[in-house]
């Protein structure tokens, strides 16, 4: 089947690339094939070489595929003949992405094009210690059709200090938090989610699936669970937030909430009634448990038609219902970018590729989903599947650009990409939108706070302790390592921020 292995995200944390499987493939059509025609077009002399092609070194995430060097041939001869430039990618694993970027972008190692994001080599932050080449400029000249295919709020909320430094995949762009569930079972029990959507909502539910099917998981809930509460956090994982109705903009200490104290009560609750796995706390992921089918709601975030593809990925049936309201989080505008370096030689062809690889079907579908007749075939219409052969070259759709005109996975709705434009159209901008954070002046009191929450936070958010006694300890931890000289900076550069808004 046409399913691509990783996540798709407009997701808000870290591991939200995980949380979210996301297709693969292009749409083909005409809307897509119309882009590409009116805006891929070039004399290809931008970066010239002296009259040769120029090669162009991409950096992006994930598992090292086999058949990239082969595909890589196949999209170098097709950029060639449309831009003058030739494709040179080197994926690096997820794990060890953050830390050799950091080494080969210190290094001045000859790097072009590079992927980014609120959750990997750090966009923000990367933007601001020079990394990264401004773009505003290479967008107007060389990047018509990435501007006049995003949403304006991806180009807008991804700004760093009133310039932009990449370009965000068109992709989902609200954040919606949903329970998911196994269906089979919620059948088998004949229950009903019409009614689900807080926390406290799922008690009935996990009841009766733990009282009725004693080897499967009620709630599946791993170390990078945190309960959902209406704030928008400053920093991804960092207790620091603005509550989403509050006018004032006034930052507190998530911990001292009630929302928080609330969630973390519910959630020992459910702990202690053998809702949650024992060792919720230290497991890595949820994926082996995913993989048996032997659970029964979780939390994940989601798109439009994220069921059809959960489903078809895990190979059995899932359903969700919101938790939240779709929101336009900085996590989701930055949740998938590519940068172009700023010791890159080629700044003015590294744009112009970007700008075919978002705009132009044919490329952007060879290079998520390999050589048609080789890894994939396309069946009727938009649709595809893969061959044998796509084992060798199974890429992570989000992290390569505008998804939007890629091929539809077989149970796609023929009007997949129409309904992910009305749903991005229909996002409401969170309250920290477009705000970004500085946290110089008070980097080493983040570096302590960060290494306090250590201790406390996976047992706190995942119920494995009892909050009436962890959370004065939590608070008062994270305020001895300086969280309140954090608060006072952050509130500080938000009000005058929020000055400049006119909010």
């Amino acid at each position: 089947m046409g399913i691509r292995k990783k996540a798709a995200i407009g997701l808000t944390s870290a591991m939200a690339v995980m949380l979210l499987l996301s297709a693969c493939g292009s749409n083909g059509g005409n809307n897509g094939n119309t882009a590409a025609n009116n805006n891929t077009s070039s004399s290809g002399n931008a970066g010239s070489n002296n009259g040769k092609p120029v090669e162009l070194n991409w950096y992006t995430i994930g598992t090292p595929q086999k058949d990239v060097d082969k595909v890589m041939e196949a999209v170098s001869a097709y950029t060639k003949d449309k831009i003058g430039a030739t494709v040179k990618m080197t994926m690096i694993d997820w794990g060890d992405y953050n830390q050799k970027m950091q080494v080969l972008t210190a290094s001045g190692a000859d790097m072009d094009i590079m992927f980014t994001a609120a959750w990997a080599f750090d966009y923000v932050q990367n933007a601001r210690k020079g990394a990264f080449a401004p773009i505003d400029d290479l967008l107007a000249q060389y990047g018509k059709g990435i501007t006049d295919t995003l949403n304006p709020a991806f180009l807008s909320g991804s700004k760093v200090d009133g310039k932009n430094y990449g370009v965000p995949a068109n992709k989902e762009l609200p954040t919606s938090e949903v329970w998911r569930f196994n269906k089979n079972i919620l059948d088998e029990n004949k229950l009903s989610i019409t009614d689900v959507r807080s926390l406290e909502s799922l008690e009935p539910l996990l009841q009766t699936v733990k009282q009725n099917n004693p080897d499967v998981t009620p709630l599946q809930v791993d170390k990078t669970f945190t309960p959902y509460i209406p704030y928008d956090y400053l920093i991804e994982k960092f207790p620091l937030a603005v509550k989403l109705d509050d006018s004032s903009y006034k930052i507190v200490n998530v911990f001292e909430t009630p929302e928080m104290k609330q969630a973390l009560e519910t959630m020992h609750k459910y702990y202690q009634a053998g809702y949650i796995p024992t060792e919720a706390a230290t497991l890595e992921s949820s994926s082996d448990v995913q993989a048996t089918g032997k659970w029964f709601a979780d939390k994940a975030t989601t798109q439009p038609f994220a069921d059809n593809v959960w489903s078809t990925s895990y190979g059995y049936p899932i359903v969700s219902t919101p938790m939240s309201d779709e929101l336009i989080y900085n996590a989701s505008v930055m949740g998938s970018m590519q940068a172009i370096s700023a010791n890159s030689k080629h700044k003015e062809k590294a744009m112009e590729f970007l700008n075919l690889l978002n705009t132009d079907p044919v490329l952007r579908n060879m290079v998520d989903s390999g050589i048609e007749g080789t890894h994939y075939k396309v069946t009727d219409g938009d649709y595809m599947e893969n061959l044998p052969e796509s084992k060798n070259y199974d890429m992570p759709t989000f992290a390569l650009g505008n998804i939007m005109i890629t091929h539809l996975n077989p149970g796609d709705p023929a009007d997949k990409w129409e309904q992910f434009k009305k749903y991005n159209d229909a996002g409401k901008p969170a309250a920290l939108l477009g705000f970004n954070f500085d946290p110089t002046k008070v980097s080493s009191e983040i570096a302590a706070v960060q290494n306090a929450k250590e201790s406390f936070w996976a047992p706190l958010m995942t119920g494995t302790v009892d909050p009436d006694k962890y959370l004065p300890q939590a608070i008062k931890k994270l305020n001895d390592a300086g969280l309140g000289k954090i608060l006072t900076e952050a509130q500080t550069q938000l009000d005058a921020w929020k000055a400049t808004q006119g909010k």
